[in-house]
């Protein structure tokens, strides 16, 4: 079995059918890993030809290195349920497979967002999405990244990411990876600093509008500018939140 497609899932009956359909071309195995779906997510999937695994989620990194244990093929490619293989991309992962030069591969992410896809900010999002067995492994906590034991090249052809499905699905995950980011510095001893508040929701902003050509999106590049600056904005005050809460155990918060 030349490749494995390994899909992590729960609640994705808009997404999963066009995720599978996407790599029909090129797998020769799919694993859908699913974490207690209650739509019909694992009905679609299975009627695709999917191989499909139940495991209870306890954080993105043990989830994905627990399914690269379920996959059979010498190659395994990676994809997220909102995410499809364009046309270009197929036939590159197909051309590299059968000559690899490289032990793991980046791919270019272009994202979908409201309404159309995005030029110039957000793109292109590299990520090392196929690799042989074996060879990489996940790390990391809110964000994991993978971790490859080899050389690493680059494949033609756009993965398309359709990532929010509207501006308030999207300011929801803003807060909440916010939350999530100032919870783990916490955790790794990471302390307030005001400067940070002040200066740093600025700096990406300045990043995401001028240096990664947001302006040349129109109102789009504004909004993805802007909420580069919430997130940054809410990750150290929420770390201030944690801080009170320690300084002042339940005086504040009963």
């Amino acid at each position: 079995m030349r490749l494995s497609v390994l899909i992590l899932t729960k609640n994705e009956e808009k997404n999963i059918e066009r995720a599978i359909k996407s790599v029909l071309p090129v797998a020769d195995e799919i694993v859908v890993l699913d974490s207690g779906s209650t739509d019909k997510t694992v009905d679609i999937a299975k009627n695709l030809g999917a191989k499909v695994y139940f495991r209870e989620f306890d954080n993105y990194k043990s989830q994905r290195n627990y399914g690269l244990s379920l996959c059979n093929g010498e190659w395994i490619l990676v994809l997220d349920a909102d995410e499809e293989l364009s046309s270009k991309l197929q036939e590159s992962v197909e051309k590299q497979l059968k000559n690899p030069s490289y032990d793991c591969y980046e791919v270019p992410r272009r994202t979908y967002y409201l309404g159309r896809f995005l030029k110039y900010v957000w793109y292109p999002e590299y990520r090392k999405r196929l690799f042989k067995k074996n060879k990489a492994y996940y790390e990391g906590k809110l964000h994991e990244e993978v971790i490859c034991k080899g050389k690493v090249g680059r494949l033609e052809g756009d993965l398309y990411h359709y990532s929010y499905k509207n501006l308030y699905h999207q300011f929801v995950k803003t807060v909440d990876y916010a939350q999530k980011m100032a919870e783990i510095m916490y955790s790794q001893g990471k302390r307030f600093k005001l400067y940070k508040l002040i200066f740093n929701p600025f700096i990406i902003f300045f990043k995401l509008y001028f240096l990664k050509l947001g302006f040349l999106e129109g109102v789009r590049g504004l909004i993805i500018a802007f909420s580069g600056f919430l997130y940054v904005f809410l990750k150290y005050a929420f770390l201030y939140e944690l801080q009170l809460k320690e300084k002042y155990k339940d005086k504040l918060w009963r």
